[in-house]
Parts: structure tokens; C-alpha cells; sequence
């Protein structure tokens, strides 16, 4: 791995606070990741299952984790199953993890080679109640591809098919939404790896530039400071097509007088970041262009300042559309006959604000988090405000990082990334 493992206590810890919330009986089974074929003999790059590694810090394919706290045998209530290398894969792909490097990781001292998973497996789930599956509850998942998991949840389904079954990713959604403070630090790490690319490439931006000349300034920076790459698929949007939400073809000219806005974040050990500033390609705000930009910090400086324990996000993002009404008005996109005929479940500011303004961070871009629950310190979120003008030809997006703290304002992981517009215009012109 290019980056620095995190300590193997904290995946220890992670393993107990799970273990707890299982029922007496219980064995849980977590698997890594395919890797997928793209065509012939290509495939994509590995990205490790985020809750395997949440769990373990193994960052490596065919690898398997069985959580069994209830094992008569001590030695089997956690269990690591590795890949083991072999002569030919240490030629062509290099060396695997040793049970001593799995270890180190982990914390995990029991490590058998994949091969014997199915031996051990059957051993083990005679003595079980019922297992806990991993399947994938995120609210935002479409899953159209048949995963390694789910092939694990089949087979062990028509082996046992009298065991009860329950779902792991319910508890590893309330885990994971509370950060640790290692975990909040590798997020900061990636954090700072996105704003290296971004002061990088103000300088970089003038008429003239293609989008995804932008993209491979930005690829450069992360690369060469031990990410992986992209957290998720850059948005590099110039003119109109800022008003395009998830617009990633990046393939437009940057022209005079446009804005363009870039929605770019650095991974940095799995974890993600999520940035987006918008910026004149030029070098110079219009001043409606300014208004509408000064408009959006207001409202995202007042998301900020509401977000600490308690607050429920369906509020949240209602008073957020308040102050976002105000701004919407004093901009001359609402008027007073709008707002008094508005229907309350379809609010009027939604015509140009029509995202929700937040969403929990972590190993994964929209990382897990309830949304009808309290606020609890530790979590991380985006604040992520814009106003969309597709009649103006441009649309303005601010996304800041910040962590819930136990008391007072939310701490910016994000603070020192440059967005006050005349801090933009002076790095881009360099005066």
C-alpha cells in the first residue's frame, strides 16, 4: 500500500463496538471486493469493500473476515482468510500479505489461507445461531452487478438454509457514521491533498483550457502525494455546464468570462474528501457573477454555524432553505407573489437549489449515516449550498468538510482552502 496503515487498535476497537451489537449465537462473514473484468484480460483497479476494511485495515482482494465472539475456541472468534501467494503470483503481481503482515494490520491473530474457508466455515457454522450478512443497505445504492458477497450469501444460504440470518451493514451504518479521531485525521490528510491540487490549478486556469486539462492537474497532485486518485469522478465544469449536477464528460473549452465550478476530492487510505469551489476562468468575478458567489457563502456560512449535536438533517435542511429564500430574493430569482403561492412540499428556492446541502464523509463519498436521527459529535459532513441559473449560463456550488463537535460550531477540515472571492482572484491572477 502507498499510504501509512492506520493503528491495528483502532480496527480492534471497531471489531468490539460490532461484536457487541450481535445477537448471542451470531457469526458474521465479510468478504473484499471482485475485481472486475472490463473486457479481454483488463480490469478495473481493486477498491477494497469499505466495511471489511473498517473492520480489519486489510486492503487486499479474496480476503475474508469471520466474526464469531461466541466461538467455544477462543482462536476462532476472529478469523482472517488471505490470498496466499504462490511462486507464479509473486512473479507476475507480487508478494501478498504474510499472516505476519495480516496481524500487524489487524490486530487479528488467527490468519488461515483462503483455501481452508470453506472447511473452517462449515466447522463453525454448526455451532452458530444465525448469521449476519453483509449486504448493502446504503439508501443511495443501485446494485446491478452480482457481488462476492452476495455469491457468499447464496452459497452459505443452500448449505444452511435453517439458519436465521441478519443484516451487518444496519449496525456498520451506525458505526461508521461516528468517526474515530484517527479516522477524522486520514480524512484531513485527504483533505489536504485536495487543496494542494486545488492551489495548484488556479494559477493553471485561464481561457483557452479544456476541462479535463484541469482533471490532470489535478490527478497529478493527488498522485504524487500518496493518494490513490480521485475520491469519486471529478466534475469539471465550465459555462453551462455548471448547471449540470453530476456533469463529469469534461470534455468542454474553458471560455473568457465563464465560471467554472470543480467538484474534486483526494482519497487518501480509503477515505474520502469532497471539495468544490467555483471560479471565474478568467481570473475576475462580473459582478453578477460575485452577487450570485457571495450569495451561496452567506448561505453555506449559516449551514455551518447550525450543524452540532441533535439537530436533525430534515430540519436542518429546512432552515437552510430559509436563508437560501432570502438570498434567492434579494438576487431578483424569487419574488413575493412566488413565495406566497409556493407549495410548503415543493418549495420555491428547490428551482434553483435543488440538492440537499449535506452528506455524512467517510470511507465512502456519501459515507453511511442516518438521516431521521440526531446529530452526534465525531460525524463528518459536506456543506454543499449552489444556485443553479441555466437562463444565466451559470451555476455556483461551495462544499466544505466539517466535523460535529460536542460543543460550539462544527471544526472546517476544509478552513484553509482558499473561497473568499478576492483570495481567488488574487491566486489566479497572481497580483
Amino acid at each position: 500500500m502507498r499510504y501509512p496503515p492506520l493503528s491495528s487498535k483502532l480496527y480492534a476497537k471497531n471489531r468490539n463496538r460490532f461484536v457487541k451489537e450481535m445477537k448471542n449465537g451470531g457469526l458474521a462473514v465479510f468478504n473484499s471486493n471482485d475485481i472486475y473484468p472490463i473486457s479481454s484480460d483488463s480490469t478495473l483497479p481493486f477498491a477494497q469493500h469499505r466495511d471489511i476494511f473498517y473492520l480489519s485495515g486489510i486492503d487486499q482482494e479474496e480476503s475474508i473476515l469471520l466474526l464469531f465472539p461466541d466461538a467455544p475456541e477462543p482462536e476462532h472468534r476472529e478469523i482472517l482468510f488471505l490470498k496466499k501467494t504462490d511462486d507464479l503470483i509473486a512473479i507476475w503481481e507480487g508478494q501478498k500479505l504474510t499472516k505476519e503482515n495480516a496481524t500487524a494490520l489487524s490486530g487479528i491473530q488467527t490468519v488461515y489461507w483462503l483455501e481452508s474457508f470453506e472447511k473452517q466455515f462449515n466447522a463453525l457454522a454448526n455451532k452458530a445461531q444465525l448469521f449476519y450478512f453483509n449486504t448493502n443497505e446504503h439508501p443511495r445504492a443501485k446494485i446491478e452487478t452480482q457481488t462476492r458477497e452476495d455469491r457468499f450469501i447464496k452459497w452459505a444460504k443452500a448449505k444452511f438454509p435453517n439458519h436465521p440470518t441478519a443484516k451487518s451493514n444496519l449496525i456498520l451504518q451506525r458505526l461508521r457514521s461516528v468517526k474515530d479521531l484517527e479516522e477524522i485525521g486520514q480524512i484531513q490528510k485527504a483533505v489536504n491533498i485536495s487543496e494542494k491540487g486545488f492551489r495548484r490549478v488556479l494559477p493553471f486556469i485561464k481561457p483557452g483550457i479544456w476541462e479535463y486539462e484541469i482533471e490532470a492537474e489535478f490527478a497529478h497532485e493527488f498522485l504524487k502525494n500518496r493518494s490513490k486518485g480521485f475520491a469519486y469522478t471529478p466534475i469539471i465544469a465550465s459555462g453551462k455546464n455548471s448547471n449540470v449536477l453530476h456533469y463529469i464528460e469534461n470534455n468542454t473549452q474553458c471560455q473568457a468570462g465563464d465560471l467554472i465550478l470543480m467538484d474534486v476530492g483526494a482519497e487518501f487510505g480509503n477515505y474520502a474528501s469532497d471539495l468544490t469551489r467555483t471560479v471565474p476562468v478568467s481570473g475576475k468575478f462580473n459582478p453578477r457573477q460575485r452577487s450570485v458567489y457571495e450569495a451561496v457563502l452567506r448561505v453555506e456560512n449559516a449551514a455551518i454555524s447550525l450543524l452540532k449535536p441533535g439537530v436533525l438533517i430534515k430540519e436542518y435542511q429546512q432552515e437552510v432553505g430559509k436563508v437560501m429564500t432570502d438570498e434567492l430574493t434579494k438576487l431578483g430569482l424569487l419574488d413575493q407573489k412566488t413565495l406566497v403561492n409556493q407549495d410548503p412540499d415543493k418549495p420555491a428556492y428547490k428551482k434553483y437549489f435543488m440538492h440537499g446541502t449535506s452528506h455524512h464523509l467517510g470511507l465512502d463519498t456519501h459515507d453511511y449515516g442516518p438521516m431521521d436521527a440526531p446529530l452526534q459529535a465525531h460525524m463528518v459532513l459536506t456543506v454543499e449550498p449552489g444556485i443553479y441559473i441555466p437562463e444565466e449560463g451559470f451555476g455556483i456550488r461551495i462544499e466544505d468538510n466539517v466535523v460535529i463537535q460536542p460543543q460550539g460550531p462544527p471544526l472546517v477540515l476544509t478552513r484553509n482552502i482558499p473561497k473568499d472571492p478576492d483570495e481567488i482572484e488574487t491566486l489566479m491572477l497572481g497580483v
